[in-house]
């Protein structure tokens, strides 16, 4: 009896190099340089904004790329990644580095085309990414402070791609991410802890999805709570916000309290889930409060 061949499609070679950039991941990045440059711009210039989303996507794909060549081996133990195109073998490492370096360096030429302190702060993100943030994943739990610094720049650079300096507006936006990525990421590591234990990751503050990390969860939840209204006391410059907006960031931030809290209570994978898409909604959602703002007063 012969066998019928299967009808599953491996992914051609476009689709997995274009994988291996997360482009998910990436375009959300992109949405919120440029959320951070329409919060900083005067006038809009078109060709900036083109720049700012490609050369901001090259760079965050090319630190993702960086990441699984890193990760390979480890990601390979883990059922979320053992699929990816470079554990498989679909995209051969020394392929994938020239890739990621094309990218890297494509992505710093474009933003250095805007201005030097936005190429500046783009390569510094890929640095402590790949260099830092990754290496660390697996010898200590600080590797999401870490990380925190390079997932916070986005934000910031597009103000910094409007204005060509960075000062307290663009530092502001910057911790408003910074404290933001702590509840996110501490969410995704409850929801995958079993996972990320079988590569070797050391994710959660405690080491485990327990108490002490649901605590951590909440404080930092209250923090980035905190610094999103700041805007509202006239006290960051040209950055500012109304009290309407401020209503509004601040009913946003007691939904995404809400289900810090009840992670706290409940412990459970299902609300973790729920925190992470409750963080992902907030963050975008504050984004386009901020942006809007502007606009309307």
């Amino acid at each position: 009896m012969s066998e019928v061949p299967s009808l599953e499609k491996t992914p051609g070679m476009l689709a997995n190099y274009v994988e291996i950039t997360k482009p998910r991941l990436s375009i959300v990045v992109v949405f919120s340089s440029i959320a951070g440059y329409f919060l900083g711009a005067e006038t809009y210039d078109w060709l900036t904004i083109v720049l700012l989303c490609i050369g901001g996507y090259f760079l965050v794909g090319s630190s993702n790329v960086f990441n699984q060549i890193i990760e390979r081996d480890r990601d390979a133990l883990m059922k979320r990644t053992m699929n990816r195109p470079i554990p498989t073998g679909r995209i051969a490492v020394n392929h994938a580095w020239v890739f990621g370096l094309t990218m890297a360096l494509t992505g710093v030429y474009l933003l250095y085309l805007i201005n030097w302190p936005t190429a500046f702060f783009g390569a510094l993100s890929i640095v402590l990414y790949a260099a830092v943030y990754t290496p660390l994943k697996t010898r200590t739990p600080l590797c999401v402070f870490v990380g925190a610094f390079p997932g916070a720049i986005p934000y910031m650079l597009g103000w910094v791609a409007a204005s060509g300096s960075f000062g307290i507006e663009p530092g502001t936006l910057f911790m408003l991410q910074f404290f933001w990525q702590f509840p996110h990421f501490w969410a995704i590591g409850w929801m995958l802890e079993s996972d990320y234990k079988a590569g070797g990751f050391k994710m959660l503050p405690t080491g485990a999805a327990d108490k002490g990390t649901a605590v951590q969860i909440v404080l930092y939840t209250i923090w980035t709570i905190a610094v999103s209204l700041i805007p509202a006391f006239g006290v960051t410059g040209s950055l500012y916000m109304t009290l309407w907006s401020a209503a509004l960031v601040l009913l946003l931030g007691l939904w995404f309290l809400y289900y810090s809290i009840k992670l706290f209570r409940e412990r459970t994978n299902a609300v973790a889930r729920k925190l992470m898409l409750v963080s992902v909604s907030y963050i975008t959602l504050i984004q386009i409060i901020y942006v809007v703002d502007k606009f309307i007063r």
